[in-house]
């Protein structure tokens, strides 16, 4: 299987600006996202760093990597992968995967499981990644993104909403029960797959109301009628990095690795 990893990187976050360069165990963050895109063993020539910043760009290509420069008009990540795949001329099937460039501590499975769950779909045009949620606290958390899937674990629905409804009568269940918690939600992990022919058609299509609604760019996809293939793992990966908060988290981590 042929795919490659793009890492979308830029310095304006609104709530870490400057993130991709914040140094972790002595090293930028992006160089640490790059080592978890090099274990999964697709070579240098694969991946490729994303950027509309020339400090990143530098950076990326001293320590070995292959940096793009990207617009700087871009409102996602995705608009980024996109503009890579133009670049680069790929052809329609070939597979990319959206490795967020704040997310230094992925494990390279989870890259290699996106990947794969999209080139073994017949149907799909993108994949993405969910793991079972926890407790009530995590599924009622506006912050923590739920999907409901299908029989085939095709994706049906992304929300920020609580889900207090549908808990509090499952709640009644499980204390009838005795059960552990439960539900057909599933946390979203935000790493995702496409074929470049995705991509293209998503750069073509208009943006929605729910897609706006919700802060959620995924709901186009499913809006415009694109098949999102979910693949299922046990528990979400180590903490990405939004804040300075969870930059010491971060760095506690990989700090005690080195």
């Amino acid at each position: 299987m042929n795919y490659k990893i793009v890492i979308p990187a830029r310095m304006d976050s609104t709530r870490l600006p400057g993130k991709p360069l914040k140094l972790i165990a002595g090293k930028p963050m992006i160089w640490h996202v790059y080592q978890r895109a090099l274990e999964t063993g697709v070579g240098r020539d694969n991946i490729i760093i994303a950027t509309d910043n020339k400090t990143i760009f530098n950076i990326a290509s001293e320590f070995g990597a292959q940096a793009v420069m990207t617009s700087v008009h871009h409102s996602s990540g995705t608009d980024r992968c996109t503009e890579v795949a133009e670049i680069l001329a790929w052809n329609e099937k070939q597979i990319v995967v959206n490795l967020q460039g704040d997310e230094p501590l992925v494990p390279a499975q989870h890259i290699e499981l996106v990947a794969s769950t999209l080139f073994n779909s017949t149907l799909a045009g993108m994949a993405t990644l969910g793991c079972p949620i926890k407790n009530q606290t995590e599924l009622d958390d506006p912050n923590c993104v739920k999907l409901l899937s299908d029989h085939s674990d095709k994706a049906i629905i992304f929300t920020r909403s609580p889900m207090s409804s549908h808990s509090t009568a499952h709640k009644l269940d499980q204390q009838a029960s005795n059960d552990e918690f439960t539900t057909p939600w599933k946390r979203h992990i935000g790493m995702y797959a496409y074929h470049v022919g995705t991509l293209k058609n998503l750069k073509l299509l208009p943006s929605t109301h729910i897609e706006q609604l919700e802060r959620l760019e995924q709901l186009k996809a499913l809006w415009h009628g694109i098949h999102i293939q979910v693949a299922n793992i046990q528990q979400a990966p180590g903490h990405g990095v939004d804040t300075p908060e969870d930059l010491n988290r971060v760095r506690a981590v990989l700090e005690m690795a080195v």
